[in-house]
């Protein structure tokens, strides 16, 4: 019997009891599994914080195919969760058909927007933090070339890139920055293989510091700078832990809050379009035992201050989605 299988019997199963039992959250995973190091990580993180807080329970379930997830919104909507958190954009078709069909629960998608009045529709200023983390590269390279790995090629990873190569020209105009991305299919986001390979091709071309927001990709690309003794720098979760001394920072993107604020809010919990950033701690630099001793005060120093000028609107960090140009690079 498959995990989808025992899933959607459970499901069915409490169907039948929905009505007469408190409503409990639920969080569906993206492919690449909860325990990705990375994006879905964070968003179990959250949850598990909530859980943790509370005493309560979630339900959850990880995908295994694209064609599961108008069938995990529907049984979970059937058996009574509320809200139910999606982790990843890929949602947002199956949100569509679905969340008409059940005006009284409530949904959170992440990283897309869906237009309805039981919608809640999180997204992120990545280019903010990616802009930050690319200062902290340009001024830790030594050879004035940096790489960028995304993993699937969407306008959302493209967001990072130019958020990144923006930071890094900022910092050093002279510097040059490489960029590839994994593939053009979902697959692209667990490849940590592919990633290994993609690294040591940037190394090739010199590179010295390696961004990876890539998902589970991204732990091979860690791995491969560590062991070609190279900086990388982490996303999504802080992953300065993966590699001691190895990682220059990470960029956080705080879904462990989308989540945690989801769950916390409960059914019922405002709907429409939420933006986080830098000014509400959405996305940030993370800085900590692991990686204190390769960030000079002079680098935090000019990270914090740009951070602060991005803040105010003195600086303005180029949206890809928003503008499906990159001043700052070419891919």
């Amino acid at each position: 019997m498959t995990l989808m299988q025992k899933f959607l019997g459970a499901a069915a199963g409490l169907a039948l009891s929905a009505g007469a039992a408190a409503a409990e959250p639920a969080i569906i995973f993206d492919l690449g599994g909860k325990f990705d190091k990375s994006f879905n990580e964070a968003a179990y993180n959250g949850a598990t914080r909530w859980a943790e807080e509370t005493g309560e329970q979630f339900r959850e379930i990880e995908l295994q195919s694209d064609a599961q997830r108008e069938q995990a919104l529907r049984r979970f909507a059937e058996a009574g969760a509320n809200p139910i958190v999606m982790a990843g954009f890929a949602f947002a078709s199956a949100l569509g058909e679905v969340a008409g069909d059940y005006p009284d629960t409530s949904f959170v998608i992440i990283d897309m927007v869906v237009d309805a009045p039981n919608v809640r529709s999180v997204v992120f200023n990545e280019h903010e933090g990616s802009y930050l983390v690319g200062k902290m590269a340009a001024m830790a390279s030594e050879s004035n070339t940096v790489g960028f790995i995304g993993g699937m090629d969407i306008p959302l990873i493209r967001k990072f890139a130019c958020g990144y190569a923006q930071g890094v020209k900022a910092a050093n105009p002279d510097a040059t920055v490489v960029a590839n991305m994994t593939g053009t299919t979902p697959a692209a986001w667990n490849d940590p293989v592919k990633g290994g390979e993609l690294t040591r091709a940037q190394i090739s071309q010199g590179a010295d510091v390696v961004y990876a927001a890539a998902g589970g990709t991204g732990v091979g690309v860690l791995q491969t700078a560590a062991d070609e003794g190279i900086l990388s720098i982490g996303v999504d979760s802080n992953q300065n832990y993966l590699h001691p001394g190895k990682v220059l920072t990470s960029m956080m993107k705080r879904v462990d809050n989308a989540v945690y604020n989801a769950f916390k809010d409960g059914p019922g919990l405002s709907t429409g379009f939420n933006v986080m950033g830098l000014a509400n701690e959405g996305v940030g630099y993370a800085l900590d035992e692991n990686n204190a001793a390769l960030v000079s005060d002079e680098m935090k120093a000019a990270v914090d201050d740009a951070a602060q000028k991005i803040i105010s609107g003195e600086i303005t960090v180029h949206d890809y989605m928003s503008d499906e140009s990159c001043p700052a690079l070419s891919f």
